[in-house]
C-alpha cells in the first residue's frame, strides 16, 4: 500500500508520521485491496482555539475512494478517531464480501436444482431478470423485437410488474 502523509501549516515530526503508517497498517488486517492512503494533516485555530483538522483518502481495488474527516484538539486523538471510523467502514465492507453469498454460488445452486426438478423437460435455464429501470410500454416493445423471446417481463413508470408477449396474430399482449 502506498501511504502519503502531508501536514499543511503544520510540521510533521518523525512520531506522527509513524504513529500514521502504523495507523494505516492496522486497516490492512481486512484483507480488501487497499491501492493506496492519504494522510492530511493541518492545523485549525479558530476564534483563539487550536485544534487539527485530519483527512484520510483511502483507496480501494474496484470500489470508490473512503474519505474520512475528523478534527480535535489533539492530534493522536483525532487520527485515532479517523483510524476507527475507517476500520468501521472497511469492516462492514468486508463482511459484506464475506458473508453473503457469491453470485456465481448462487448460479451453480440454481442449475443444479432445476436440473433435479425438471426430468422430463428438455432444459430448463434459469435467467436473472432486469427489474430495476423502470420502463415506458414502447421501450419494452422494442427490447421484445430486440430479443426474439415470446414474452418480456418489466416495471413500467408506476412501479407495476407487467408481461409484454408477441400473440399468433403478429401483435402484442399485455399483462
Amino acid at each position: 500500500m502506498n501511504t502519503s502523509i502531508v501536514g499543511k501549516q503544520f510540521e510533521l515530526t518523525e512520531s506522527i508520521k509513524n504513529y500514521v503508517d502504523s495507523a494505516f497498517e492496522t486497516l490492512s488486517k481486512y484483507n480488501l485491496d487497499i491501492i493506496s492512503g492519504r494522510a492530511i494533516i493541518s492545523a485549525d485555530e479558530k476564534q483563539g482555539k487550536k485544534g487539527f483538522d485530519v483527512d484520510f483518502a483511502i483507496n480501494l481495488a474496484h470500489k470508490d475512494t473512503i474519505v474520512i474527516r475528523q478534527k480535535d484538539k489533539d492530534l493522536y486523538a483525532a487520527i485515532d478517531l479517523a483510524v476507527e471510523r475507517a476500520s468501521k467502514v472497511l469492516r462492514r465492507h468486508h463482511d459484506k464480501l464475506t458473508t453473503h453469498k457469491n453470485k456465481d454460488d448462487e448460479k451453480a445452486s440454481l442449475n443444479q436444482v432445476s436440473e433435479e426438478l425438471v426430468e422430463g423437460v428438455d432444459e430448463v435455464i434459469p435467467t436473472e431478470l432486469e427489474l430495476y429501470k423502470p420502463l415506458e410500454i414502447e421501450e419494452a416493445i422494442e427490447k421484445l423485437k430486440a430479443s426474439g423471446a415470446q414474452f418480456y417481463v418489466f416495471n413500467d413508470i408506476d412501479a407495476k410488474m407487467r408481461v409484454i408477449y408477441k400473440r399468433n396474430d403478429g401483435k402484442f399482449g399485455l399483462y
